[in-house]
């Protein structure tokens, strides 16, 4: 009877610790449950350290931009650039006077004298006695006596440029008189020489009146009678 009191009490102390450490474990979980379910709060210095995110960086790093009528137009400086003005390219006004003149018998004096090379040649110089540039175009008209045409010219004679003569220069053409063998045709003597000058358009463009050469003594002209283009130089002149 004893042995069973013994074993009841033994029993009922073993159920006990068994009750008791079920309430310890279910009373650590539900600490454990409530622990895990309530976040700890960020703290505010934890916010001011973060970092931004790389999108936000990519958003800073484009600029700032507005969409105006679905344009997206960045706040960049004016690629238009300031206003400059170009420099005025008009041609200036030519001046009332050129500055310049044909050669004619006003502006002139005219000079005809022999030489002893070439055979039967002489020189007709002009000389520019006015105040203004003067153009010799194309050759001297001769007409010696009462020659009725004026004599052929050595085409050949031709300048790359006319002749400008300032005021006090002179230019010159050669004359060939007549033919050194003979060969030549109506040969006649003369102390009357003209000489007509030519406009830009050519001989047949004349200036004005001709110029009436005084000669020292006669000349003897034939039919091989023949004259250069004005030259600058005395001997292109004298070279045909």
């Amino acid at each position: 009877m004893r042995s069973n009191r013994i074993r009841t009490t033994a029993l009922a102390a073993t159920a006990l610790l068994a009750a008791l450490s079920l309430t310890a474990c279910n009373g650590e979980d539900s600490a454990a449950g409530a622990t895990g379910s309530t976040p700890p709060a960020a703290s505010t210095g934890a916010q001011a350290d973060q970092k931004p995110s790389a999108k936000d960086d990519a958003k800073d790093s484009s600029g700032d931009t507005e969409t105006i009528d679905g344009t997206s137009s960045t706040n960049a400086p004016d690629a238009k650039g300031p206003d400059i003005k170009t420099p005025d390219t008009k041609t200036p006004a030519k001046s009332s006077s050129s500055g310049r003149t044909t050669c004619n018998a006003s502006n002139t004096k005219l000079t005809l004298t022999p030489v002893s090379r070439p055979v039967n040649h002489m020189l007709l110089t002009v000389t520019n006695t006015g105040s203004k540039n003067c153009d010799a175009h194309y050759y001297p008209a001769l007409r010696f006596g009462e020659a009725q045409s004026v004599p052929p010219v050595y085409e050949d004679s031709q300048p790359q440029a006319v002749v400008t003569l300032a005021p006090g220069e002179s230019g010159y053409a050669g004359v060939t008189t007549s033919s050194a063998d003979g060969s030549g045709t109506g040969g006649y003597s003369t102390k009357d020489l003209s000489v007509g000058f030519a406009g830009r358009g050519g001989v047949s463009d004349s200036t004005g009146p001709a110029a009436v050469v005084p000669l020292s003594k006669s000349v003897y002209v034939d039919s091989t009678l023949k004259v250069t283009y004005w030259q600058r130089e005395m001997s292109d002149a004298l070279s045909w």
